[in-house]
């Protein structure tokens, strides 16, 4: 770090009864306050150079007592004015960016111009500041952190936008010399030595040199150093996500859901520095969101996850969140259920989890797939040269067009996934609703789920967890399961589970036969338990039932289609089954025979308890009559 001295005589500032001197053959008659101390001065170093104070003698009457000068808003305070004071006298002042600031702006406040004397303090800090500091990277850094303390002064002096440009330009123009940042090296060093020299991995660490000692701006400065850097186009976005994640990591800390949203225990000073901090961080956060890169992949699923968590505790802006939602939607795929478990701080519900914000990242996702790239109208010029293009262009057109569609269905096929496993752990919730659960399961398209055994465990979560719920709405929350898709072991489970509705129950047997049948050349008979209980409903399990016809009126709540009762080789047809499971309970759920529903689960609980071998056993016996015929 560079530094300069001026002056040549010792430091003779004493202090004195609470009053600062300094040690002369010559009396004072120069008294000084600046902001509560008092100096005992003389005129005469003084006035010949700061123009401020000669206007402010002028301004007095004559007297002869010491002249006193009240200079109250003095930028710098006592350690600026005294530092110039010292100037004046000659006594040796050293400077350094940690302190050039506050003696370049105490002396524009005091005038201290080449019109009062040539050399002035001005002049000499001019050059110091442009031919020194703006040369050092480290400099620079300090200099324009300490700009914060004086903010319109800086701005005024143009100190501030000068640090910025310097400091973009380096880190445009260097983007590979990492000695510049001695604490980047030093940690870069310490990271070799013990992992190994890396090549890849050292060169992408050192393309972002800069960005652990930029991170020690406050956020104002951050963000106009970050956006002079975006705005020349230069920087990759990956290394600016890699900025961003380094400030947050540095500066947002870890908030605690208690400690943020809870405050009512507190006491009214502690809730008043707690109102303080997070308006502080909430305005670090927004700033931070405002600087993200808009290209896929530039900053990570999770980081950005981490910031909507922090951006819901803090009561961030709707436009921030939908910011953060959006960018995350366009790689959801690359989240996990950890992740996605983001707070509720609504006052309005009881819910532990935001299922809401979550719902609008999946709409982000879908959207991406469905909007393709518009392009401008072709002239006919343009349309001939299309139509003369190369066979081997038309080709990789072609090629890139099954590619991108490929990660888009990989892409579906893991979120889907995801959303499953999301849902088993939002289920808990009681407070959650059935409509919100619901909506985040039928937002994924049917055919991103190769198999529905894990929306089966969340919808058998949330039963559980909601025992209250009423058949309708049971009725409405098992429609969303499609039992075709249902694994033998999910079936099994399925088929003893009291809790879903009896249709569902049937439904899952009834294609658990037509899997099971379709290796066979004829259709097997339902076993007699099953028999009776279909009976016990009013269903003719003997006779396949016709499909409706278009003009028949059924609630769409009792329609089923069951399909794979017909030989396998022709198409599979479908069976409309009309079930009054929960019409023909009474409130004490006892069914007019007098069988209780638990007594009707009684035939399905005594089916084989080995899931793989389940309805092999319970159709043992119709296989084996097939085989003699």
């Amino acid at each position: 770090m560079k530094f300069m001295k001026l002056g040549s005589r010792p430091d003779t500032f004493y202090t004195a009864e609470a009053v600062r001197s300094v040690s002369s053959e010559v009396s004072s008659d120069f008294i000084i306050q600046v902001k509560g101390s008092r100096y005992l001065l003389h005129k005469f170093p003084l006035l010949s150079k700061c123009m401020r104070l000669q206007k402010l003698c002028a301004e007095s009457s004559e007297s002869p007592q010491p002249q006193i000068v009240q200079l109250p808003e003095f930028p710098g305070g006592i350690e600026a004015f005294e530092l110039c004071a010292k100037f004046c006298y000659g006594i040796t002042i050293t400077l350094s960016a940690h302190n050039i600031v506050s003696a370049r702006c105490a002396a524009e406040y005091l005038q201290m111009t080449e019109d009062v004397e040539k050399g002035n303090l001005i002049y000499k800090l001019e050059v110091f500041f442009s031919s020194c500091i703006l040369h050092g990277w480290r400099d620079t850094i300090v200099t324009l952190q300490s700009t914060k303390a004086f903010p319109s002064w800086s701005e005024e002096l143009g100190i501030t936008s000068k640090c910025i440009e310097v400091i973009a330009s380096k880190v445009l123009t260097h983007p590979l010399k990492s000695n510049l940042s001695h604490s980047h090296s030093r940690r870069l060093k310490d990271d070799i030595s013990s992992n190994g020299g890396d090549s890849q991995r050292h060169k992408q660490a050192t393309r972002g040199w800069w960005a652990e000692d930029v991170a020690e701006l406050n956020i104002d400065l951050y963000w106009r150093t970050m956006i002079a850097i975006k705005s020349a186009g230069k920087m990759p976005s990956n290394l600016i996500g890699n900025a961003l994640k380094i400030y947050a990591s540095r500066w947002l800390p870890t908030i605690a859901r208690n400690e943020s949203v809870d405050k009512q225990s507190a006491s009214n000073s502690d809730s008043e520095k707690a109102n303080e901090s997070s308006a502080k961080h909430r305005l670090l956060l927004e700033s931070l969101i405002s600087l993200l890169p808009s290209e896929k992949g530039a900053v990570s699923c999770s980081f950005l996850l981490k910031l909507l968590k922090a951006a819901n505790i803090l009561d961030a802006s709707r436009s921030s969140k939908m910011e953060l939602a959006r960018g995350i939607g366009v790689q959801l795929e690359e989240a996990n259920v950890t992740d996605l478990l983001i707070p509720s701080a609504s006052h309005t519900n009881q819910m532990v989890y935001d299922v809401d914000i979550v719902r609008t990242i999946i709409d982000h996702f879908m959207l991406q797939w469905q909007s393709p790239p518009t392009s401008p109208p072709r002239s006919r010029i343009d349309f001939e040269r299309r139509r003369s293009r190369s066979a081997e262009n038309i080709d990789f057109e072609l090629q890139e067009s099954r590619r991108s569609s490929s990660a888009s269905h990989s892409s579906k096929l893991k979120v889907a996934k995801l959303m499953d496993r999301y849902l088993q752990e939002v289920a808990r919730d009681v407070n959650l609703p059935l409509s919100k659960f619901t909506s985040i399961a039928e937002s994924i398209p049917e055919f991103a789920r190769l198999d529905h055994d894990d929306l089966y465990k969340a919808i058998d979560i949330y039963l559980k967890a909601h025992s209250e719920m009423g058949k309708s709405e049971r009725k409405r929350l098992c429609r969303i399961l499609n039992c075709k898709k249902l694994s033998v072991e999910a079936c099994m489970h399925a088929a003893q589970n009291e809790l879903l509705p009896l249709r569902l129950v049937v439904q899952v047997l009834f294609f658990e036969q037509a899997r099971a049948t379709m290796a066979g050349s004829k259709v097997a008979e339902l076993p007699s338990n099953i028999k009776a209980l279909l009976a016990a409903h009013n269903i003719d399990p003997s006779k396949p039932p016709a499909p409706l016809s278009t003009t028949t009126s059924v609630q769409a709540e009792d329609q089923l289609s069951i399909s794979g009762l017909k030989s396998p080789k022709s198409k599979l047809s479908t069976l409309q089954m009309k079930l009054s499971e929960d019409d023909d309970l009474n409130e004490n759920g006892m069914h007019p025979d007098g069988i209780s529903r638990p007594s009707k689960f009684k035939a399905l609980c005594s089916l084989p308890y080995r899931p793989k071998r389940i309805f092999s056993k319970l159709w043992s016996t119709n296989r084996s009559m097939m085989e003699k015929n």
